[in-house]
């Protein structure tokens, strides 16, 4: 890490950034930082970047959409301490955008950053992002919105258990792959079936050859106190419904912006678009955001354990001796 150290304090280190990796330096490739929401992913990203001549790369898949600003944690550009930020704010909140979308965008902003001597460094906690970047999906059809309609309100009305009872009928293999509660994957699984006719299963020996980068990748991952990041989520969801998310969610939606759409659908906008149908109550809404969160949390963590080659970081992410600890280890060779 590259220091100076204040003669006024000797206890407050001012940090520089690193100038960007030369063909003399070792090659640091490419640089994944994830965790739970709330975790600090975005403050030790910024910070890995400041250090290492590096650029975020957006890989939420709430950040993606542009008008979709409260519940999503966007760091405001005056924030950013002038380090490039891309795939944010760059999809129309009426798209149903998708992993495979976001793994093709990411592939080529990747390469445009390397080519430019900079280092990619991808932060976000979405992990159906990261796995499609390192083991590409086989070419799906387009979501088909009525048919997704009708297997929200079924789960809606009988459970993901139902929805994945309906999977063992018609893919039996996928089914066996997939945990019951994992219900996008099981829906989507659905889906592909009755749009292609043909099971998922059989059709993943199409996957493509995962780009060059994703062998490359360097997988840091927050693991903060639990007590301390449930209070946290906590905190922030009363934030964000105070900041003015439910008018946020009314002005989506008298823009065009479908109630069921992968954007409303996000955790801390659903249960507002309940409210706003009747649903329930503002008191419920916001109780039952802050579940959806601290669950939300608990299966990213899930997600990013069957990970390979991850390494573990416990605390948050603006923590300054985490912060030495993850450049101590990106460090080394």
């Amino acid at each position: 890490m590259s220091v100076d150290q204040s003669q006024k304090n000797p206890n407050r280190y001012v940090e520089r950034a690193a100038p960007p990796a030369t063909s003399q330096q070792q090659e640091p490739g490419v640089i994944a930082i994830v965790g739970p929401t709330a975790s600090g992913k975005s403050a030790l990203g910024i910070e890995v970047a400041l250090h290492l001549g590096g650029e975020i790369i957006n890989s939420d898949s709430v950040q993606v959409y542009e008008g979709i600003q409260i519940a999503t944690a966007k760091v405001p550009v005056a924030e950013r301490r002038s380090i490039p930020h891309h795939l944010i704010d760059f999809v129309s909140p009426n798209i149903n955008y998708t992993a495979g979308d976001w793994a093709r965008e990411a592939t080529a902003t990747i390469e445009d950053v390397q080519l430019r001597g900079r280092v990619p460094i991808l932060v976000g906690g979405t992990g159906l992002y990261l796995r499609a970047l390192r083991n590409p999906f086989f070419p799906s059809p387009q979501t088909d919105a009525d048919l997704r309609r009708r297997l929200n309100k079924l789960r809606e009305r009988r459970g993901a258990a139902h929805l994945h009872r309906l999977l063992q009928r018609v893919d039996p293999q996928s089914a066996a792959e997939l945990y019951p509660r994992d219900w996008p994957r099981v829906q989507r699984a659905i889906e592909v079936r009755v749009q292609t006719g043909e099971a998922m299963s059989q059709q993943k020996s199409e996957r493509p050859i995962p780009h060059e980068s994703a062998r490359r990748l360097r997988l840091i991952v927050l693991n903060p106190p639990r007590a301390e990041l449930y209070r946290r989520i906590n905190e922030r969801t009363e934030r964000h419904f105070d900041a003015g998310l439910v008018e946020e969610v009314k002005t989506l939606l008298a823009q065009g912006v479908p109630a069921n759409s992968n954007a409303l659908g996000a955790h801390g906008y659903r249960r507002v678009v309940e409210y706003l149908e009747g649903k329930r109550d503002l008191k419920s809404a916001v109780e039952q955001t802050r579940l959806d969160v601290r669950h939300y949390a608990k299966r990213q963590l899930t997600w990013f354990r069957r990970e390979p080659g991850a390494q573990w970081f416990e605390g948050f992410g603006e923590d300054e001796h985490l912060q030495a600890a993850v450049l101590g280890r990106l460090a080394e060779s």
